[in-house]
């Protein structure tokens, strides 16, 4: 098979079997295809040491790498249309014992869910919006990669631009998706454009959001704190375990107290969790797994008001022992309780097997 045809094959039914991500991992006489599905890897194709060799060439010179370097980290991106769906791409690799390996991350572009598919439990859900709506202050919202930041901020923004007709302004780095009615600016530090140039210039387009891309290091928490004082609502991401986690993180940036009191109104941690099959059950076959259309909702624990305030307060947030707010673990046993969410992912996330 060429193997421009053969690259084209694993995309198409990685976007088909909406895959997050698609790895080439390297063997020692080729490679191996596996397609991340929510929360399994579920391997997809073995290929010759050849076919290994140039999909990974065909891959990287799409995506403008460097084809020559096989010693070095590389990235790269592309948009591309596959089965009639636009998509970004986003290419990782890296060296390893036998060849290099790549991973492509699958950001579909349309993919921004309605209001109501977003949460297990709508009063978390409410509680969101009741946030969202005000005109002024910082809302994070943390989480490991692939538990959905991105889509809920996505789904927040078109929300409060369609409902309440607000100007919403992103600062990326990279653009996640593209979003015809939104006015987003992609950090490019070599062309000078970087989160503080981009902030400075994007005040001047009369935003009622801002939504910064992601909270990396103390000069990007220093820019949201820096945003939200301006009086606009500001939304941004982090990597943290839960929202305790997200304080804490803060103020190892270098985030004072009284900075935190004065602008943080909220901070949501989430997960995407698996939920059982109506025909399988928690053991769900593979042909079936790859056909149904709901196997994923989010559950969120959300830091606001005085529980929020109690946790600034605290010289470390991990010193408390039993928060009056309703925890991930919270909303983990009620949903494993009721049959919400399958044994697997339960005991993925909570790290407690369940007999």
């Amino acid at each position: 098979m060429p193997i421009k045809l053969l690259s084209s094959s694993i995309l198409t039914e990685a976007v088909k079997q909406k895959a997050s991500d698609i790895h080439f991992i390297p063997i020692k006489k080729g490679g191996i295809v596996q397609f991340r599905i929510d929360e399994r890897l579920v391997e997809f194709k073995t290929l010759s040491q050849e076919e290994y060799l140039r999909v990974i060439s065909h891959f990287k010179y799409s995506a403008r790498m460097d084809i020559g370097e096989i010693r070095k980290p590389q990235s790269g991106s592309m948009d591309a249309m596959v089965n009639n769906e636009n998509v970004h791409l986003r290419f990782s690799s890296i060296p390893s014992a036998f060849n290099e390996s790549l991973v492509i991350r699958i950001l579909p572009q349309q993919e921004i869910l309605s209001i109501g598919e977003l949460s297990l439990f709508p009063q978390t859900l409410q509680q969101l919006l009741l946030l969202i709506r005000r005109s002024s202050g910082l809302l994070l919202f943390t989480g490991p990669t692939g538990a959905g930041k991105t889509t809920i901020l996505y789904t927040l923004l078109q929300f409060l631009q369609n409902q309440f007709k607000r100007q919403v302004v992103t600062l990326e780095d990279p653009v996640e998706r593209k979003v015809d009615t939104f006015l987003q600016m992609e950090i490019n530090e070599k062309a000078g454009v970087t989160y503080g140039e981009g902030f400075k210039s994007l005040l001047r387009h009369d935003p009622d959001v801002i939504m910064i891309g992601e909270i990396r290091d103390e000069a990007a928490a220093r820019l949201v704190i820096r945003a939200s004082l301006t009086g606009h609502l500001v939304l941004s991401t982090m990597h943290a375990t839960d929202c305790l986690g997200c304080i804490e993180r803060l103020r190892e940036f270098g985030i004072q107290e009284t900075e935190l009191k004065q602008t943080l109104m909220g901070v949501v941690s989430q997960r995407l969790i698996s939920v059982p099959c109506p025909y399988c059950g928690n053991e769900c076959k593979d042909f079936c797994f790859k056909n149904r259309s709901f196997r994923r909702a989010g559950l969120y624990e959300i830091l606001s008001g005085k529980d929020l305030d109690n946790a600034i307060d605290l010289k470390s947030s991990y010193t408390v022992a039993a928060p009056l707010f309703k925890s991930l673990a919270y909303y983990f046993n009620h949903a494993y309780a009721a049959g919400f969410i399958t044994k697997e992912s339960y005991e993925k996330w909570m790290g407690a097997e369940i007999h």
